[in-house]
């Protein structure tokens, strides 16, 4: 890829993320209000969005060969556990990328 095609694709991806941003607010401007769809939406995607992207990652994991999802399995109890108690998503989400991490880099090898 030269500089060129570089530039132009930069610009292009820029341009398209600006446009995505501004439509929200052309549609939907703040004198009308929102559509009962866009609010269910808004309501239950986040939840649905969350159950798919444990699905995904749970989806190579075998109960049958060592180590038995016990990393995976760790990390999520991880994350239950700091979620329950401190009800900071961030939080218990880096938490438990940290604990599956240092599982499989150090312990299940």
């Amino acid at each position: 890829m030269t500089p060129l095609e570089a530039v132009i694709m930069v610009a292009l991806f820029t341009l398209a993320t600006v446009i995505t941003r501004v439509a929200a607010f052309a549609l939907f401007p703040a004198s009308r209000p929102t559509p009962h769809v866009v609010v269910y939406l808004g309501r239950v995607l986040p939840f649905a969005i969350t159950g798919m992207l444990v699905v995904y990652c749970l989806k190579n994991v075998s109960l049958f060969a060592a180590p038995f999802g016990l990393p995976e399995g760790i990390a999520i109890a991880v994350v239950v556990v700091l979620y329950l108690g401190v009800k900071n998503s961030l939080l218990a989400i880096a938490a438990g990328t940290v604990v599956y991490m240092l599982l499989v880099q150090l312990v299940f090898i």
